[in-house]
């Protein structure tokens, strides 16, 4: 498989999209370093993230029972070194050879994209734990009195949220709007769907001794089929929180596999106002460090 003169035509906060005109109907979706939080990308970057990321999501779509948006590799694709993922330039021939992806690459289907971010909520954290202390609901789902930050919920619970074009803050959302955005019969699987895969991600994480406390998921349809696709990252580090299970059961509920240090540190040090300031070299450290501990907890490799 072939794949020069891939086309920068897109930058989100941590991935960069490209395009080759020779591969109609794909994408090269490269997940770079960058770490955000707070609608803000982060200096310094975390290195290694994008790869790490990339595996992690690449492990997940291996377990998951759902249609997804990867094009499948030859059997022997070799993995070479992660590719730096310039603003605005392509990726050279040298970055990306004859048979071979870097290693925080997906080669992926293109999809009429939903702009909805499907959030599944296992435990009630972050801004799901914010909002119920002022209404004892979340996205309009009303939750038992009493709960704590950090508490289990009854049932996993699907809280939408729309997404905002670059620069603009998503916004959580009811399902009833999301059904305004695409339609009811698209609205109802997007939840059903939602629900379904995390609660297949969350009994393969208990196993391994790990919480998934929470993830969001997008989705699109293949334009060729309609067919419910599942795309971008899948249940990494930065689009989902992981919890230590044996630490959990004793009550410790800040043991996080994910990038809730870079927030802690943030919420401590930044009013959120203006540009925050760069990461201090121990934070993105921790950070790089529990990020390699969940793909040893969940794989069971270093590799």
């Amino acid at each position: 498989m072939t794949l020069p003169g891939w086309h920068h035509v897109y930058s989100g906060k941590v991935r960069d999209l490209y395009e080759n005109p020779d591969e109609p109907g794909r994408m090269l979706v490269v997940a770079s370093d960058r770490v955000s939080a707070f609608d803000h990308v982060l200096e310094p970057g975390i290195p290694g993230k994008g790869a790490l990321l990339t595996r992690l999501s690449l492990w997940w779509f291996a377990q998951l029972d759902v249609p997804n948006h990867l094009v499948p590799a030859p059997v022997e694709t070799p993995v070479v070194e992660p590719v730096e993922t310039p603003a605005v330039h392509e990726i050279s021939t040298s970055s990306i050879t004859e048979g071979a992806l870097p290693a925080n690459a997906m080669l992926v289907k293109k999809l009429d994209m939903y702009p909805i971010e499907c959030v599944v909520r296992g435990y009630l954290s972050g801004s799901g734990w914010i909002e119920y202390q002022s209404s004892q609901s979340v996205c309009g789902i009303s939750l038992p009195a009493g709960l704590s930050d950090g508490d289990r919920l009854p049932e996993p619970i699907y809280t939408p949220a729309w997404k905002a074009p670059m620069g603009e803050h998503d916004e959580n959302i009811t399902y009833e709007r999301t059904v305004e955005l695409v339609g009811s019969a698209a609205a109802a699987a997007l939840r059903e769907t939602s629900l379904k895969v995390f609660a297949a991600a969350s009994a393969i994480a208990e196993a391994k001794g790990v919480i998934l406390a929470d993830t969001k998921f997008e989705f699109g349809a293949d334009p060729v089929t309609g067919e419910l696709t599942l795309a971008d990252e899948v249940l990494t580090s930065d689009s989902s929180r992981y919890w230590d299970a044996a630490l959990y059961s004793t009550g410790e509920r800040t043991a996080s596999f994910d990038k809730q240090i870079v927030r802690n540190w943030l919420s401590a040090h930044w009013d959120k106002r203006g540009t925050p300031p760069a990461l201090p070299q121990e934070i993105v450290e921790q950070t790089a460090a529990r990020y390699r501990e969940l793909i040893e907890r969940l794989t069971g490799s270093a590799e």
